[in-house]
């Protein structure tokens, strides 16, 4: 919605309003006012974009998900860094599905730039495993296989591991 340069000095604004409103002795203005800032800089770290098109994704909504990341018109000018990995990690989960190519190259894409969470990262590179094992690529997958294994320290994708892993054994 905002540059994200603009939301800091909007944050920054605010948090001087919020000071100013301390000193002149309304405390519960000032309050509310560092309250306002914070979640300008919270939407500075976290791109609100971003955040909708996750819960899109999370209800299967991959049209919605589609939308919302539309809006982002110059993700290298309008991003972070980490916020980009984002970008692309959600494209390759929704092109995941239909242009195994393509999504190979979101989630490298994605990779390269930096997910914050280990299990996104995990999540990554298993799609990533899948899709060289689809390609006929047994080595690279296994070794994507095993980096994904050590980021999933939560055991959330044990599942999916051994299942690849058994497929893998069938090639």
């Amino acid at each position: 919605m905002f540059n994200k340069n603009f939301k800091l000095i909007l944050a920054g604004i605010i948090f001087a309003l919020a000071i100013w409103q301390f000193i002149e002795g309304n405390i519960g203005n000032g309050i509310f006012l560092i309250l306002l800032a914070s979640i300008f800089i919270f939407l500075y770290f976290k791109n609100e974009m971003i955040l909708m098109a996750f819960l899109r994704l999370r209800k299967q909504d991959f049209d919605g998900a589609k939308k919302w990341l539309d809006k982002i018109k110059d993700p290298e000018k309008a991003l972070t860094k980490k916020q980009q990995g984002y970008y692309w990690y959600l494209h390759g989960l929704m092109v995941s599905q239909t242009n195994i190519t393509q999504a190979e190259k979101f989630f490298k894409r994605a990779i390269k730039l930096g997910l914050s969470m280990d299990q996104d990262l995990a999540m990554a590179k298993l799609n990533l495993a899948g899709i060289a094992m689809t390609k006929r690529r047994k080595r690279e997958a296994q070794m994507l296989l095993q980096e994904a294994k050590k980021l999933d320290k939560h055991k959330m994708l044990d599942e999916q591991i051994k299942m690849m892993k058994q497929q893998m054994k069938k090639i």
